[in-house]
């Protein structure tokens, strides 16, 4: 005869296996309470993997929580609906769920997998906010935290890779706008995009285009000291590119050439190049 916790998993057991056959078949129910933390978290895996929707899945683990709370199952559950929120991209809920997981269970193996959710919720965002990009700086900031706080984790190296592509979609989004304003020959408007790119943004993709937009800016401005010297820093970090090569005809075909000349915002550039502090 079975006896005491045995029976109870046993018929929890039963009962899960007539729920599962059933499912195909219409809208059967099952108390859930017959159920062990197990079985109830198993429903949830697998309306996860065959729903279109978070809201079933999302059932069943916060019913773990409520049935069996502060077990280890609780703890897998609740990061199984961060987790199931994100994958149906309901990222608010996500960063939710992760978040509670996060106050509730700071020191657990999970809470670095909580925090990597939290910073997707952000990150996966950054392609649908269009020119507001207080999401891309939320982003940076918890992929940051996930960086800093488990740098030995492979959350973490796939946390610098989004944290660089991240930080190039901010410089491409001041590019973006300084196009816009110098093809309306508003100059200075451009330039000061430019120049936040080529100060801010050492380390992008964007930074041969920021020069180069510069060095026609000032030449439509007539600042040619200015033009001169952002053709100078490009040639001399990159001269083997094409934005290199149409500034170099831009000057010269005025009878300028590329070099450091003034005392600009740019000479500054310039002489931090030379002795090797900016790259």
């Amino acid at each position: 005869m079975v006896r005491g916790s045995k029976a109870a998993k046993l018929v929890g057991g039963l009962v899960l296996t007539a729920f599962l056959a059933g499912c195909g078949g219409g809208n059967r129910e099952v108390d859930l309470e017959q159920l062990d933390a197990s079985a109830i978290y198993r429903l949830g895996e697998r309306e996860l993997e065959t729903s279109r929707k978070s809201e079933e899945a999302v059932k069943y683990f916060a019913e773990v929580e409520r049935l069996y709370p502060y077990s280890e199952w609780a703890k897998r559950a609740l990061i199984m609906q961060a987790f199931a929120y994100h994958k149906h991209r309901e990222y608010e809920e996500s960063r939710a769920a992760a978040q509670r997981y996060i106050d509730t269970y700071p020191a657990e193996e999970d809470a670095a997998y909580a925090k990597y959710l939290l910073a997707l919720s952000y990150y996966d965002q950054i392609d649908e906010v269009g020119r507001d990009q207080g999401l891309t700086f939320q982003a940076l900031q918890a992929l940051r935290a996930v960086i800093e706080e488990y740098p030995d984790s492979d959350y973490a190296r796939s946390s610098i890779l989004k944290f660089d592509l991240a930080f190039d979609h901010l410089a491409a989004k001041e590019m973006e706008i300084g196009r816009y304003y110098l093809k309306r020959k508003h100059y200075t408007a451009a330039i000061n995009r430019f120049r936040v790119v080529v100060e801010n943004f050492q380390t992008t993709t964007h930074v041969p285009e920021a020069l180069h937009r510069l060095v026609e800016a000032y030449l439509s401005l007539g600042f040619t000291d200015e033009a001169q010297t952002a053709g100078a820093i490009l040639g001399h970090n990159f001269q083997s590119t094409d934005w290199y090569e149409d500034s170099y005809a831009l000057l010269t075909g005025r009878g300028l050439k590329p070099e450091a000349k003034g005392d600009s915002w740019l000479s500054k550039v310039y002489r931090q190049v030379i002795k090797g502090e900016w790259l």
